[in-house]
């Protein structure tokens, strides 16, 4: 999933002005920018920039955004290549997993590039425009909920068809609709986001000046920014993970502690193993969401309600940096966990790469002729597991 930067996720703040209290033309350097901000003190001969602390930090989520770029880009290219190319990996299950992998590929390609010049190589400081600024923003923001979203999704898809067999599986019109309503509520709900996202220029140290690109909340609108983040926070982050978990909780109890009536031959046993293993991953990739997420939105709500508790604390954008670079890690666990664990879409790739290789050595073959040799490919271990039925 998704990826999240300073400002870039459901996180916003408020920003009573560019001047600090005093009139001064220099402010503290935070990630965000919050009414609590403007309390800390500032040593205006000390670039916190050039610390020690910093520096550690500036690595670390260096190495993240390569990390993203790479797995994220690089395995959900194929993923999205290979559920376009052949018809057979269409399943409904695919079909959901298609917006995490939509959603991160561009992530990876579109927002980490700008974030690891704006972290890394500008140290803080935004040199794109208002307009780059707002949109890198908002596509990060959009991303995260539809990663949430689809997770849900997923789960609720799994519940259905492990719980409740004998009722119809959803049809591929009710899952479009079903896609299309996650892309147009995380859309719609990220529209703050962009608003409220512009560029302020702060003065760290006498001569030195940094762009910071983020929300910024008027200091008036206090009251509907903590509105919209408690909103945020149930609807995007408390209220999927309590669906989520019931619903898994739900599934275990059938799978595992649920006596299977009747004679089970071998065919059924395997099924049965197929479908824990695939709970299982499902579980693991909740488990790596709320470890990943829930330290980032703690800090917020921690910062944006309770900001005395970091007014003397030196390290604070540091430790903002260490939260949110697990956050982010979250995208590339997803991606590992569907493209290579639950879905057999590598190896369905390496095999296209072989028959094409074979036909371009032993003459070229039709589309149709290579469609037909890889029929023998399972699209998912799921699906496997029901032929057997």
């Amino acid at each position: 999933m998704g990826v999240m930067d300073e400002n870039a996720t459901n996180i916003s703040t408020s920003f009573p002005s560019v001047l600090d209290p005093h009139g001064a033309q220099a402010a503290s350097f935070p990630f965000n920018f919050s009414y609590g901000d403007y309390d800390m003190p500032l040593d205006e001969d000390e670039d916190i920039t050039n610390s020690l602390t910093f520096f550690a930090a500036k690595i670390v989520i260096g190495m993240a955004l390569v990390g993203i770029m790479l797995v994220c880009g690089i395995g959900n290219f194929i993923f999205i290549a290979a559920l376009a190319r052949y018809k057979k990996l269409r399943n409904l299950t695919n079909l959901l997993i298609a917006n995490l992998a939509i959603s991160d590929f561009l992530v990876a390609i579109v927002c980490c590039p700008f974030e690891m010049d704006y972290y890394v190589v500008r140290q803080l400081s935004w040199e794109h425009g208002h307009i780059l600024c707002a949109s890198v923003n908002y596509l990060r923001t959009v991303s995260l909920y539809v990663s949430t979203n689809a997770l849900l999704a997923i789960a609720i898809d799994r519940y259905l068809v492990i719980v409740h067999p004998l009722r119809p599986r959803m049809k591929y019109q009710t899952a479009t609709g079903l896609i299309a309503l996650v892309w147009a509520v995380s859309v719609l709900i990220a529209i703050p986001s962009a608003y409220f996202t512009t560029e302020t220029v702060l003065i760290v140290v006498k001569s030195q000046k940094k762009i910071f690109c983020g929300q910024i909340w008027p200091v008036d609108q206090q009251i509907y920014y903590k509105s919209y983040f408690l909103f945020i926070l149930g609807l995007e982050f408390v209220g999927p993970v309590v669906v989520m978990t019931l619903c898994y909780a739900r599934i275990s109890r059938e799978l595992w502690f649920k006596a299977v009536p009747g004679f089970q031959t071998e065919q059924i046993r395997k099924r049965l193993r197929c479908r824990r293993k695939t709970v299982l991953v499902l579980m693991g990739i909740l488990t790596a969401y709320v470890l990943c997420w829930a330290p980032f939105y703690g800090f917020t709500v921690v910062r944006d309600f309770f900001p005395a508790v970091f007014v003397k604390e030196k390290h604070y954008l540091t430790a903002f940096y260490v939260v949110e670079c697990i956050a982010m890690s979250n995208s590339m666990i997803n991606t590992l966990c569907f493209v290579t664990v639950k879905n057999n879409t590598i190896k369905y790739f390496k095999r296209i790469l072989l028959l094409h290789w074979k036909s371009s050595s032993n003459g070229s073959k039709s589309s149709a002729d290579l469609d037909l040799k890889t029929v023998g490919v399972p699209a998912t271990e799921e699906v496997d597991c029901i032929r057997l039925k």
